[in-house]
């Protein structure tokens, strides 16, 4: 006898469909409104399609859906719709997170500012094809942002409704972007311990990724201060795991799964927590190998497999595996304590596996 395989949580009540169908529609409008403005905007339409549509697991709108239906928030496409505004956040901050760190792939597809200067190459365009692409980055970044708010205020919710989320959307983009230039700034003062590492994950990637759009979800359905409460200590332990998968991917992750090169997070400098628990645990020899050779754009293979063994060898990637299940188990036990719909509950615990889990 066979077992059908359990539904994602992304994909329970449709989920992930009726994401893509939003922002399909949502896209299908902004590309009639540029085309008719200039033609030569068709690339950008056609380039924000890819990486919007092309990718991503839709992580954000579900913590937000579920979130709302935790609260008792009922069903609607408006507020779908509403929700997948989130995927606009997530591609601004990818799109300038892979401008600021030089990185060439995403999704295994070439990054923003990376397709823009291979299009000014190809047809031979005066100045310079990088800084062409890097401008084209930066813009096409912020467009997303702007669209963010325009998917948020036109999906049909009662503008009270809207009223009422609209500071927790507000602080999440800012929290993203100074945690942006909190990682930009770690790499350059070469900080490497463990409380900046934490709070660069914290503020740059775990907030965006779980609480905020809890947050959101639970201020659209007016949700109660215990279940906020109870949100916020469920999101941010595991928005913080969540981002130590992230950063393990980034160092050991097979690239035909992660879609970016091998080791790449050891190429931009990244000084993430595993980092920070390697330098930690090593000898003078050890730092001096590996503070050397992080940050060294021209890293080849096998400085990759050296500096991954080093890290090893420290204990420091056992010690984020063990941090990654802890915090996994008090952002578990925060949402027992809550009254939650059963549905949402389980979507949620499912979601909490999802994110601390995955091998892409």
């Amino acid at each position: 006898m066979t077992h059908a395989a359990p539904v994602s949580p992304v994909d329970r009540a449709g989920l992930r469909q009726r994401i893509d169908k939003a922002l399909n529609e949502f896209l299908a409008g902004q590309r009639s409104w540029m085309t008719a403005v200039d033609e030569a905007l068709v690339p950008v339409a056609e380039a924000i399609e890819a990486f919007v549509l092309g990718g991503g697991k839709r992580l954000r709108p579900a913590f937000a859906y579920w979130g709302f239906r935790g609260a008792g928030g009922v069903d609607s496409d408006q507020v779908v719709t509403a929700l997948a505004a989130l995927e606009f956040v997530q591609a601004s901050a990818l799109i300038h997170d892979d401008l600021m760190d030089r990185s060439d792939t995403r999704r295994g597809e070439p990054a923003v500012h990376r397709r823009f200067a291979a299009r000014h190459r190809r047809a031979g365009w005066g100045g310079d094809p990088d800084g062409f692409g890097d401008a084209a980055a930066i813009l096409l970044g912020d467009l997303c942002l702007v669209w963010s708010d325009e998917v948020l205020h036109s999906a049909g919710l009662d503008p009270r409704i809207v009223a009422r989320a609209r500071p927790v959307f507000d602080e999440m983009r800012t929290e993203v972007t100074v945690g942006q230039y909190l990682d930009v700034l770690t790499q350059v003062t070469g900080d490497t311990s463990l409380e900046r590492a934490s709070k660069v994950a914290r503020y740059k990637s775990a907030k965006y990724t779980v609480e905020r759009p809890l947050l959101l979800g639970a201020a659209l359905a007016d949700a109660s201060t215990e279940v906020r409460a109870a949100y916020s200590a469920y999101g941010l332990p595991l928005g913080e795991a969540f981002q130590l998968r992230d950063d393990v991917l980034g160092v050991f992750g097979d690239p035909a799964r992660t879609g970016k090169p091998a080791g790449d997070d050891l190429r931009e400098g990244k000084r993430t927590y595993l980092i920070a628990a390697a330098v930690a645990a090593t000898d003078d020899a050890g730092r001096k190998l590996l503070l050397g050779q992080l940050g060294d754009p021209g890293l080849d293979s096998d400085g990759v497999a050296r500096l991954r063994e080093l890290i090893a060898s420290t204990g420091a990637l056992a010690r984020t595996e063990e941090r990654i299940a802890t915090l996994t188990d008090a952002a578990l036990t925060a949402l027992a304590a809550v009254d939650l719909a059963t549905e949402a509950r389980q979507a949620l615990v499912d979601l909490a596996v999802a994110a601390t889990r995955r091998a892409d």
